[in-house]
């Protein structure tokens, strides 16, 4: 008489733990901060190709959509997400401002010969203050700019629903 209330409290607590997993399971593990930027902040970088530097607001200046993809030729996912960057480089309203991060400048060279150039230009951040300064959590990250306003925050890899959602901004 005694192993049925046993058994009835034992099956019941089974069926809520297999709830609480089957819940688990729709989940993301995917954490993205919330980024309270909207302006862009203001810097002065070198760029990777020339001898000289630039100012963000010589840099963002125009009226145009602007993407600043933060990437390192170390960093594997920044290989993954590089074939969209350079489809994207072909959308003439877009123009791709890359920010090299903390990398050795014969490695991103090699990167770029090998999987191309989509960037218009391409600014150094030797130390990473740069990327600390826009909010960036890691490499890469991409930041959708129009009027020098941030208009959306992409953490992580580009990928293709990150592309839709650019393409409803540009058009």
């Amino acid at each position: 008489m005694n192993s049925r209330p046993t058994s009835l409290l034992i099956i019941c607590f089974l069926l809520f733990i297999l709830i609480v997993f089957y819940k688990s399971l729709n989940k993301t593990s995917l954490y993205e901060p919330e980024s309270k930027i909207s302006n862009i902040p203001e810097f002065t970088s070198k760029i990777f190709f020339e001898n000289r530097e630039l100012t963000s607001k010589q840099i963002f200046n125009q009226n145009k959509f602007y993407l600043f993809n933060i990437w390192a030729s170390w960093c594997l996912p920044c290989r993954d997400e590089h074939p969209l960057l350079v489809n994207l480089s072909k959308y003439e309203q877009l123009e791709i401002i890359g920010l090299n991060y903390k990398d050795d400048s014969s490695n991103a060279k090699k990167f770029l010969k090998e999987l191309g150039n989509p960037y218009k230009k391409i600014l150094l951040d030797r130390n990473g203050t740069i990327a600390i300064e826009w909010g960036a959590f890691g490499v890469p990250e991409s930041f959708l700019i129009h009027k020098g306003k941030i208009i959306k925050k992409f953490i992580g890899p580009l990928n293709i629903g990150s592309i839709e959602e650019i393409n409803k901004f540009i058009k």
